[in-house]
């Protein structure tokens, strides 16, 4: 794995702008055209495996606390828990997440945390580095991409189909005034096109709730039967309307068990479970049980919001609103450091996406310091 500097495309700019990626220079320099990360075969094959290892790992630990009952020490309530066993006692189809991962391409790749609910950078790593790939000439005009996101979609809405009676109509639904969730969202829309779905998309803020059949309905007063949401179980379940989810007919996806999975107290349920894995990182929910020094980090929380980092000499602090239902700590393991175009420090985690239950591919995003977060950049990968 090393970090090599390649020629950006003269008009990168409008071919990105061309595919529908609009957020290409969000924060300036969102989009990295003159640098990739290269890996080679086998350093993708083991995360391939490691991604599915995990994988498995998580439904595993989802089934310990759905039979245990031990919801409250990870900050879920009743109401959540019940939507996550009836969803897992069901087997709702997952449609895809995103691990985040620890890997220098010499030692096992380390889990920081799982993106299972409503990860981002999809439209990136599944189609702009694809196209970015196809345009590069001399060291990387026959190297390949670790990449079948957009493949495995394809056949994920195609099972989604499969599985139900009848017409299956499938509405998506995001915050449309995020770029970057709203392009997400159509993007999804469009593969379930692709797979033969009748869908439909619809701002969050316009879903309605039918009272006297309860069921949640579009601004075309249609029942609500299937519904993707680029939105956190935890906001959804906080909204006025979530108190109906419970009786409503609507299945989600992602399934409510990704409630659980997203929650970064299940980091400590998988070292208990799984202790000294060479996946994991020691963690725990009581402060002094690690000893040495921990990642501080909120149950739920995104985009590298309200961490605490200790590392060496180094503290390092990130502000947000999270933190209410809780705290884990996850020992300290560094990102490995790179030297970027302009000589400087740079530190890149791995995406590594999950469709269904098969690894899809990865997407690299590196940032000036240890804590990746929502202004962090993301560079496109091949490997030979």
């Amino acid at each position: 794995m090393k970090r090599i500097q390649v020629t950006p495309r003269p008009n990168w700019q409008d071919e990105m702008s061309r595919i529908g990626f609009d957020y290409h220079s969000i924060d300036g320099n969102y989009w990295q055209e003159d640098a990739c990360y290269l890996f080679d075969e086998q350093e993708i094959d083991t995360l391939e495996s490691t991604t599915e290892t995990l994988h498995a790992m998580y439904m595993q630990a989802v089934g310990q606390v759905v039979k245990s009952g031990d919801y409250a020490r990870l900050g879920i309530n009743d109401t959540a828990a019940t939507l996550i066993e009836r969803s897992f006692a069901r087997q709702e189809m997952s449609l895809y997440g995103r691990f985040d991962l620890c890997f220098d391409g010499k030692n096992p790749p380390k889990l920081y945390e799982y993106n299972a609910d409503t990860p981002t950078s999809l439209f990136e790593a599944s189609v702009a580095q694809w196209y970015w790939l196809q345009a590069q000439t001399g060291e990387l005009a026959n190297a390949d991409q670790f990449n079948s996101i957009h493949e495995r979609l394809l056949v994920q809405f195609g099972a989604l189909k499969a599985q139900s009676l009848g017409e299956f109509f499938l509405h998506f639904t995001a915050v449309s005034r995020s770029d970057e969730d709203r392009i997400t969202t159509q993007y999804l829309q469009d593969v379930a096109i692709q797979a033969g779905l009748a869908t439909d998309y619809l701002d969050i803020g316009a879903i309605g709730w039918r009272q006297h059949d309860l069921n949640f309905t579009d601004t075309q007063d249609r029942v609500i039967r299937h519904l993707f949401k680029l939105y956190p179980w935890e906001w959804l379940l906080a909204e006025e309307f979530g108190q109906h989810i419970a009786s409503s007919q609507t299945n989600f996806i992602e399934p409510a068990y990704k409630l659980l999975m997203s929650n970064k107290a299940l980091l400590a349920v998988l070292w208990e479970m799984f202790p000294n894995h060479p996946n994991l990182l020691p963690a725990s929910l009581n402060p002094n049980e690690l000893g040495g020094q921990v990642v501080k980090k909120p149950f739920f929380s995104r985009e590298g919001a309200n961490i605490h980092l200790q590392y060496g000499n180094t503290t390092l602090n990130t502000t947000g609103d999270y933190g209410n239902e809780g705290f884990v700590y996850q020992a300290t393991h560094p990102l490995p450091a790179f030297t970027n175009n302009h000589g400087q420090t740079v530190y890149a985690v791995i995406g590594s996406w999950i469709v269904g239950n098969g690894a899809a591919g990865i997407g690299v995003r590196e940032d000036d310091t240890l804590i990746t977060k929502d202004t962090s950049l993301f560079v496109p990968h091949a490997f030979l």
